[in-house]
Order: C-alpha cells, then sequence, then structure tokens
C-alpha cells in the first residue's frame, strides 16, 4: 500500500487574503478552520505534512517580468527567501512533530523545488492534494504529480479559487 503524504500548498498570508479576502471574512473562516482539522487529523494518523510554499529571491529573477505571476506577487507580498514560510499561522507547520516545508520558485509544487526526492525518500506514493488556488497550484501540481506517477487525491473542500466577483483576473 503506497504511503500518503498531505500537501499544504500555498496557504500563505498573502495567497490567503488574495483567495478567500482579507479581513474576518466566514468564508476565509471557514477555510481555515477545516484545513487545521485535517491537519491535527492527519498528524494523528501518521501521515506526513508537507507544507510547499513559495519562496522567491530578491528581485523574482524566477519570474517573468510583466507575467501574470509576477503581477499577483506584486499584490500578494514578495515571498522572499529567508523571510519564513509564511503560513498562515492557524496551519502553522509542526516540524518538531515531522512536518516538513518544501519551498518553490514556481506555480507548481515540484518546480524549482525539492518535492520529488522528500516524496520518494519518505516513500510516498499517494498524494492528498489541499491548496489555494485550484486553477494554480493545485491543478499544476496534480498533473505533474500524475506524471511522476504518484496517486493523486483531491480534498475539494480544501482548494478555493479567487471569487471572481470580489477579486478579479492577473493576466
Amino acid at each position: 500500500m503506497a504511503r500518503p503524504a498531505l500537501l499544504v500548498a500555498d496557504v500563505q498570508n498573502g495567497v490567503v487574503d488574495l483567495v478567500l479576502g482579507t479581513g474576518l471574512s466566514a468564508r476565509k473562516e471557514s477555510y481555515l478552520q477545516r484545513m487545521s482539522t485535517t491537519i491535527t487529523a492527519a498528524r494523528k494518523a501518521g501521515i506526513q505534512i508537507i507544507y510547499c510554499v513559495i519562496d522567491l529571491r530578491q528581485g523574482h529573477p524566477e519570474v517573468k517580468p510583466d507575467s501574470a505571476l509576477q503581477k499577483a506577487l506584486q499584490f500578494m507580498g514578495n515571498f522572499l527567501e529567508g523571510e519564513g514560510s509564511n503560513v498562515h499561522a492557524s496551519i502553522t507547520p509542526q516540524c518538531h512533530d515531522g512536518d516538513l516545508i518544501v519551498y518553490k520558485r514556481r506555480v507548481s509544487a515540484f518546480v524549482g523545488s525539492d518535492l520529488e526526492i522528500v516524496l520518494r525518500s519518505l516513500a510516498v506514493g499517494n498524494l492528498v492534494v489541499t491548496g489555494l488556488s485550484t486553477s494554480g497550484v493545485v491543478l499544476s501540481t496534480i498533473r505533474q504529480a500524475a506524471d511522476l506517477d504518484f496517486d493523486v487525491t483531491v480534498l475539494e473542500d480544501l482548494c478555493a479559487e479567487m471569487d471572481s466577483v470580489a477579486g478579479g483576473e492577473f493576466a
């Protein structure tokens, strides 16, 4: 049986605010509570928790100028390396309990990170994916995970997309 890992992707302060709204919105609180409950249950079940976070160099040389990603980063924050993972406080990684943080340079959790090496080293075969946003990190990651022969499960209620009414496009 394939060992599972729970991937918590891009649930960082700037992304949470962009996708779920700033302030204390019901949507934001509900999402973070569900995520916290799931992480706690996964830990108790002995499932590896892996947080994937955006971590870029000063000036964002990894991102093409004037791209949709660059525009989104300007709105959300810099996500500069060395400034911490910036994971939302309600779901802070518990590294002393075995949670891992994987730093990535692009939208997919696999591109520009050591995620595949970590998964293979831990003998993970089933990747359970959550994150913000569905059309960004979630879609990019599950496509690549499937190509790399991981079994993939997406927790639909722990994925979210920017509300087009409240948000907008960065294209």
